[in-house]
């Protein structure tokens, strides 16, 4: 009966084991990214991109640049030369939104911390677009039955059916 026992649980161990390395190389081959990784990896240096270039055209300097976004300068100068931030492009109201963006931070009218929600509203916009979709299934290789568009403010996951 011992014997029995431990052979059952050899058997099970054995299994379960099997199980885990099955589940981690399907997971490992899947590589599914979350929406907010395309967002870091994508939207928002495609957003720093833009805004730097539209503060250069408004003749600010690049030290100026980055100690304004807070990020360094070899950052500003791969933004401006279309090495760092250049895999997407954004439609010409999310543009707007960056325009004016850099203008109120050249004015002064928009201070550090206002650029906060400034920031978030212009990613918000990118990801109420088919743009946020787009990447996610290109870059994220999204599931393919994905619902994540992330269309609405309330939504921050991705569903699959």
């Amino acid at each position: 009966m011992y014997t029995e026992a431990l052979l059952f649980n050899m058997v099970y161990i054995s299994i379960y084991y099997v199980y885990l390395i099955c589940n981690y190389e399907y997971r490992r081959m899947i590589k599914v990214k979350p929406p907010c990784e395309i967002v870091v990896w994508y939207i928002i240096p495609g957003i720093r991109s833009v805004l730097s270039k539209e503060l250069f055209k408004l003749n600010m300097r690049q030290k100026d640049i980055s100690e304004l976004l807070e990020i360094t300068q070899p950052a500003i100068s791969q933004y401006l030369s279309d090495k760092r931030g250049n895999e997407i492009e954004f439609n010409d109201e999310i543009c707007k939104m960056i325009r004016e963006l850099a203008i109120g931070l050249k004015k002064g009218e928009i201070s550090k911390i206002d650029m906060i929600p400034e920031m978030c509203q212009i990613c918000r916009k990118v990801k109420s677009e088919d743009l946020m979709c787009y990447l996610h299934k290109e870059k994220g290789s999204a599931p393919e039955k994905c619902m994540a568009c992330l269309k609405d403010d309330q939504s921050e996951v991705c569903v699959i059916n």
